[in-house]
């Protein structure tokens, strides 16, 4: 009972204890593998297809994967070193109230992932209920999912995957998407689908990014997890690799179905060819569930670490009860916003939080030299306060990096294609970030940051 009670502990914004991280390398590799384990990723792949030919998508995807997945787990190092949740990290970065700002984009985007989340498991299994008993019930599934992340969300990640995960979840997940794959390269001819040339209508750098901004989304909520690992090591294999696993076999399983599916298109509800797609193939409606069960680790650590994130905004809050309000919210949004622009999405979040990336792995990795002053992190007039709480250098980095993003990128839903899509935004955003700031922060203050830039 005891060791149950220390596994749904929650910690808020505060440091973790070295003593009290309790996740290993396969703890951590499990909880990355399962979060890469999601209809949606399968969605993501088949945008890059007939756009792209399947060779250069598959190539695509690994390039696009190493990219998103190196940089995940470098940023899980940073949260190991220092047992602080991300958006705290962004504190000695941007300044304490400096860091409010990606906080509350950092919230918003995780209750779009986690009401896409739950709309997508909602939609599977009212396809499954209506298969099976000739009844939907699309508005009580949602509720069901909306109200079973929060509480997994309430209880904590360690109770997750210890409990969860590894006792269940990931044995029959495993099996399950190793038979859909059998099922998928034995029942159609692949060999074929690869001598198909691309139409042409997507270009291998935008499709890189859409590949590499998947692990990249889960970068400003890394740190919430990796806090929690035993050592750097862990943090950033467990976490590169464990994602990278999932990420490139659902992806390149969201293509291969793509081109396989018979099913119209339909913008208002894209993962419908998906989930018919998969139903068709034998005994698809079993894969289905059991992909269902493993869609609600997804629901889960959104809901938690939007909480988390909350907190470095209003400290003074509960992490149990902010994640019973985020629930609650995804729930009305769940009901009333429909799952559309999907893609402008993805990219949006990219330009947001790519250049942020490059500014933080430089200011750790380059000029502190992998180390900040934990308690100054929570200090108001120390370090990292700043002028008035925000550093208006790295603010500045930042903007700049996101309308370089946009600039190259565009959003093509919205009807901004960009002035150079073909050359893909994440590799120059990011270098943009790493590189102006690490100058700009050794010019202005001739040593490092905390020399000069972090006094009043």
């Amino acid at each position: 009972m005891d060791g149950l009670m220390e596994q749904v502990r929650t910690y808020g914004i505060q440091p973790v204890p070295q003593a009290e991280r309790r996740l290993g390398f396969l703890d951590t590799f499990v909880l990355w593998w399962d979060l890469g384990v999601s209809f949606l990723v399968m969605v993501v792949g088949m945008f890059l297809v007939p756009g792209l030919s399947l060779g250069q998508a598959l190539l695509a995807i690994v390039v696009g994967a190493i990219l998103g997945n190196f940089l995940l787990g470098l940023v899980g190092t940073i949260g190991s070193d220092t047992g602080v949740p991300t958006m705290v990290l962004l504190r000695p970065v941007l300044g304490r109230r400096g860091s409010i700002a990606p906080s509350v984009l950092n919230v918003l985007q995780l209750l779009g992932w986690a009401t896409f989340e739950v709309i997508v498991m909602a939609q599977a299994a009212a396809l499954l209920s209506d298969r099976l008993f000739g009844v939907k019930g699309y508005l009580a599934w949602v509720a069901f999912f909306a109200i079973l992340g929060t509480v997994m969300a309430v209880v904590g990640p360690i109770m997750v995957v210890k409990q969860w995960m590894e006792r269940f979840a990931v044995w029959v997940v495993l099996m399950t998407i190793a038979w859909v794959t059998v099922a998928v390269l034995t029942t159609y001819d692949v060999g074929a689908w690869l001598a198909r040339p691309g139409t042409g209508e997507m270009s291998f750098w935008l499709a890189v990014d859409l590949v590499a901004v998947m692990p990249i989304s889960w970068v400003p909520v890394v740190a919430d997890y990796s806090r929690l690992a035993r050592s750097r090591r862990t943090a950033f294999w467990g976490t590169g690799l464990g994602y990278f696993v999932s990420h490139v076999w659902f992806y390149a399983l969201g293509a291969l179905l793509a081109l396989s599916a018979a099913v119209p298109s339909d913008p208002s509800a894209p993962i419908a060819p998906l989930l018919t797609t998969i139903a068709t193939l034998t005994a698809g409606w079993v894969a289905l569930l059991v992909l269902l069960v493993a869609e609600t680790d997804e629901g889960f650590a959104n809901i938690y670490s939007a909480a988390v994130s909350a907190q470095n905004i209003w400290s003074h809050m509960g992490q149990r009860t902010l994640s019973l309000i985020v629930g609650g919210i995804v729930f009305v949004l769940a009901v009333t916003v429909p799952l559309v622009q999907y893609e402008s999405f993805l990219l949006l979040i990219g330009s947001v939080f790519i250049p942020l990336l490059g500014i933080l792995t430089a200011d750790y990795f380059v000029l502190r030299g992998r180390h900040y002053a934990v308690e100054d992190l929570y200090r108001s007039g120390g370090r990292y306060w700043y002028q008035r709480g925000v550093n208006w250098l790295a603010m500045g980095v930042w903007v700049a990096g996101f309308a370089l993003y946009l600039l190259i990128a565009g959003l093509p839903q919205l009807g901004w294609s960009g002035v150079a899509p073909w050359l893909g935004a994440t590799i120059p955003t990011y270098l943009f970030g790493f590189v102006v700031y690490a100058f700009l922060g050794r010019a202005v203050s001739g040593v490092a940051p905390d020399v000069v830039l972090s006094c009043e």
